[in-house]
């Protein structure tokens, strides 16, 4: 009979889905625009406010797949993880107050480094706000120095355009973090189900600026006419997907190709184009040779002062064509002669069309000859050292990594010497691999991320390279990576030094190590505390056999190598100087 009569109303009524009919609960309308957006990951952790959506999803286990993390931060942290080897949006769930603010540092990392999240927090009764109630945190003024958008929502009917919105604002053009905060009276509210809109544009946002046909003449008549033109490829060329396009132009116009730290695996390490990774301690060709040559073509970068050191040295006698999304990037920091304000891709389509094909070969042979002397004086030390006998150091585990993965690992770093060390011995070959804090500088951040990447992407090889410093910020994600069964192998090179910090305090401030040593807990027996699997590596004869065994578990795993305690990593660029005073030993004191 009820089926008769619903027959009989749909034919004389205006028709209405089954689904629009229902009635339910804001927190549902959350999960279902999720499942909207093809999420299939969240990163999370409970609270009060948010407790109403973490209900709701008791019943969307079979949909979406929660990640109960240690902390906040781990949850972000791991999203970006995620979002950086998928090119997919991440999904964090936070509570109200401190769960909201746990965020902000991830969501600063987020921002500097373009990786999109949609970071969902829950928020005190409407009624309450501004009260100083329990758990109160105005989250949104807070975060809006570090979000590309944020948003309260404080009734039911607003979340579903709220979270479309927040999911296109994330996801497109330069990408992201983003936050939406929702109050708890509208999780609880009841309303009719609303028919979930993607969002594909909004009238004050254009994220995709149109080609425009001179700029792209008038740098390729830069490079056409240049004798000594030389990229630098930014991560700008992995956000657009341009890896191809950026090796089919390098190969016609035979230019050689640097990478930034967060560029590093745009083009094959081994590609014949390929001449380093600049920056502070990146390659000694690249950055000598940042000042002769007669043509930057930058793509996807900002010149990041740990690119150029002291931009009043930097490249003078160079013109400078700058292909950036972000129109806000463009002449920020170094002035261009020629501004091409689009997609790396599409404008690396263009200009392979309009560029002559030529050779270059005996500018790239500048390169390699510079690179050589880097070689001799600083590598082959490091790879084999004499002095002090038997003691590892980061460069040479590192570059055992490097064989015995093929290049071929997702590779998530933290920050400090380990991360320069992986940035110059690790040989990238393919996009999406190199995992890393740029911008913010996050310590703490290599655990998670490299939780979240190997959630992201499960068939491939995730290898976490943490100092031992930040891998005590987050090392309570151990418990994720026990709860879960993530099979992340986790690679400690230890100094039981803030390394980084002691390098400065040793090369200019006379060695007063100013509370940087550290006395370190038993990696071991932590990691066995959390049915880790684990090791200690101390001998050079067994670095092989170590990672190897690291590699072939088929569980998570725990390496830690000892590596020397005063060990320094150059090339370096000291602070308030230029690209082409680089230092490929400590200075002599006077």
């Amino acid at each position: 009979m009820d089926a008769l009569l619903m027959k009989t109303k749909t034919a004389t009524e205006p028709a209405q889905t089954e689904q629009s009919k229902q009635k339910i609960s804001g927190s549902e309308i959350v999960l279902r625009s999720l499942v909207e957006e093809q999420v299939d990951k969240i990163f999370g952790y409970p609270g009060g406010a948010i407790m109403p959506i973490y209900d709701a999803l008791y019943h969307y286990a079979d949909r979406l797949t929660h990640i109960l993390v240690r902390h906040e931060q781990g949850a972000i942290h791991a999203a970006q993880g995620f979002a950086r080897v998928t090119g997919r949006v991440g999904v964090v769930f936070a509570t109200s107050g401190p769960g909201a603010t746990n965020l902000v540092t991830g969501l600063a990392d987020a921002l500097i480094d373009s990786t999109p999240l949609v970071c969902i927090t829950g928020q005190v009764f409407a009624h309450l706000l501004g009260t100083d109630a329990f758990q109160e945190t105005d989250v949104i003024n807070t975060t809006i120095p570090v979000t590309k958008w944020n948003i309260q929502v404080t009734e039911a009917k607003d979340i579903a355009p709220a979270i479309a919105k927040a999911f296109y604002i994330a996801g497109t053009g330069r990408p992201g973090p983003v936050l939406v905060d929702i109050t708890k009276n509208a999780q609880n509210e009841i309303i009719e189900a609303p028919e979930y809109r993607k969002c594909e544009s909004i009238r004050t946002y254009k994220p995709k600026p149109p080609l425009q046909a001179d700029q792209v003449e008038a740098a390729a008549q830069l490079i056409n006419e240049a004798k000594r033109p030389y990229i630098l490829a930014g991560q700008g060329v992995l956000l657009s997907d341009a890896t191809q396009e950026l090796i089919a132009f390098a190969e016609k116009t035979g230019i050689p190709v640097a990478s930034t730290l967060l560029g590093l695996g745009a083009i094959p390490t081994n590609h014949p184009n390929y001449v380093g990774f600049l920056g502070m301690h990146g390659n000694y060709g690249p950055n000598i040779n940042t000042n002769q040559c007669d043509l930057i073509i930058a793509i996807g970068m900002r010149f990041d002062d740990r690119v150029t050191g002291n931009v009043n040295k930097y490249a003078k006698q160079a013109k400078v064509v700058h292909i950036e999304l972000d129109k806000a990037e463009i002449n920020k920091i170094v002035k261009a002669d020629v501004a091409v304000h689009a997609d790396a891709k599409e404008a690396l389509q263009a200009l392979i069309n309009k560029c002559n094909k030529n050779n270059h070969k005996e500018w790239i042979d500048t390169f390699t000859k510079l690179n050589e002397i880097e070689y001799e004086k600083v590598i082959k030390e490091e790879f084999n050292p004499t002095t002090p006998s038997g003691i590892l150091t980061m460069g040479e585990v590192i570059n055992h990594l490097s064989i015995l993965t093929n290049g071929e690992a997702i590779v998530v770093t933290d920050v400090g010497q380990h991360q320069m060390s992986t940035s110059r011995y690790y040989k990238y070959k393919t996009p999406r691999t190199n995992v890393t804090s740029g911008g913010a500088g996050t310590m703490g951040f290599a655990l998670p991320a490299a939780i979240g990447a190997k959630l992201g992407v499960p068939g491939k090889e995730v290898v976490a390279v943490i100092g031992d410093g930040g891998y005590q910020m987050t090392v309570q994600e151990l418990g994720t990576i026990m709860q879960y069964k993530i099979p992340v192998k986790i690679l400690v090179l230890n100094n039981n030094f803030l390394g980084m910090v002691r390098q400065w305090q040793q090369l200019f401030h006379e060695k007063r190590y100013s509370f940087t040593e550290m006395a370190n807990p038993d990696f071991i027996k932590l990691a066995e505390a959390y049915n880790i699997p684990a090791r200690k590596l101390e001998k050079r004869e067994d670095v092989q056999d170590a990672i190897q065994e690291m590699l072939d578990a088929k569980t998570p795993y725990f390496l830690e190598a000892v590596v020397g305690k005063e060990d320094c990593v150059f090339p370096m660029v000291p602070a308030g100087a230029g690209v082409a005073e680089v230092l490929l030993e400590a200075p002599k004191v006077k």
